[in-house]
């Protein structure tokens, strides 16, 4: 199947998921308000640690909310593009109905991972533009084009490091069917994202870093769009999100040559 075709695939079915999404509109337009409110919300805890205080291990409240924009952005990616499909996938594992989809004529991980996508929560994404305009009009500024380039080549690492995340957590279901509290976990875990990983030490340092990546997540795009960050901390982001991508490719196919389907 050529990659023409997949990106027919993929509009098909972000086409379907608008579609599904616009029948209750009311509910797609509440959905939308009350992700601004949740944004709003979470955008407190930082103005009360470091609004009118000095800096935080170099980091001032403006530059914080770069921080907290990119967090905002990829919660959209995780919870409209990634959550939506690949929860499913555990509860089709615990009835054996994956066979409908492995029997397709399209890579099962693209089929799994495109299959629903909720298209109302594009509004973080809106949101995150928002709180980046915001940041930088009070730092009395603007982003360098080459600064916002390397931001936007850091959030297709980013993408991809939580994608195979997400893809790792679901793969554990073929072996431990029952994963409901290990997606809450990662999902709590996330919401670490939203602080500079530089303002954690010694061992969560490290957790957030290397074992759960979140520096790559939010904080090294942000710091990039400052035009803060080393180009080797840049390719070792990048690197370190394509071993990411391969070692979650090579356990989703291991996971999926276990499966058992309701008819064996």
């Amino acid at each position: 199947m050529s990659g023409v075709r997949y990106l027919r695939l993929l509009a098909t079915q972000l086409r379907v998921s608008l579609a599904l999404g616009m029948q209750y509109r009311w509910d797609f337009l509440l959905g939308a308000v009350m992700t601004v409110v949740w944004t709003l919300v979470g955008l407190v805890p930082l103005h009360i640690a470091l609004a009118a205080r000095p800096p935080v291990e170099g980091w001032t409240y403006e530059r914080a909310l770069v921080v907290v924009g990119w967090f905002t952005l990829l919660k959209g990616v995780l919870e409209g593009a990634v959550n939506p499909s690949l929860l499913s996938v555990v509860d089709q594992i615990r009835k054996g109905t994956l066979d409908f989809t492995l029997l397709k004529p399209a890579d099962a991980q693209f089929l799994v991972s495109t299959a629903r996508f909720e298209v109302r929560k594009v509004v973080d994404a809106a949101a995150a533009v928002a709180i980046f305009a915001y940041a930088f009009t009070k730092m009395g500024r603007a982003p360098a084009p080459a600064d916002m380039a390397l931001s936007l080549g850091l959030l297709v690492t980013a993408t991809l490091v939580l994608y195979s995340i997400c893809i790792l957590v679901i793969s554990a279901a073929f072996w431990v069917v029952r994963l409901d509290n290990l997606a809450y976990l990662f999902n709590s875990l996330f919401d670490f994202a939203r602080w500079p990983v530089t303002v954690f030490k010694g061992f969560w340092r490290i957790v957030f870093t290397v074992i759960v990546p979140l520096a790559l997540m939010t904080t090294y795009p942000a710091e990039a769009m400052l035009g803060t960050i080393a180009w080797r901390t840049a390719a070792a982001a990048a690197l370190g999100a394509l071993a990411f991508g391969v070692v979650a490719r090579a356990v989703w196919k291991r996971a999926i040559g276990r499966y058992t389907s309701a008819s064996s």
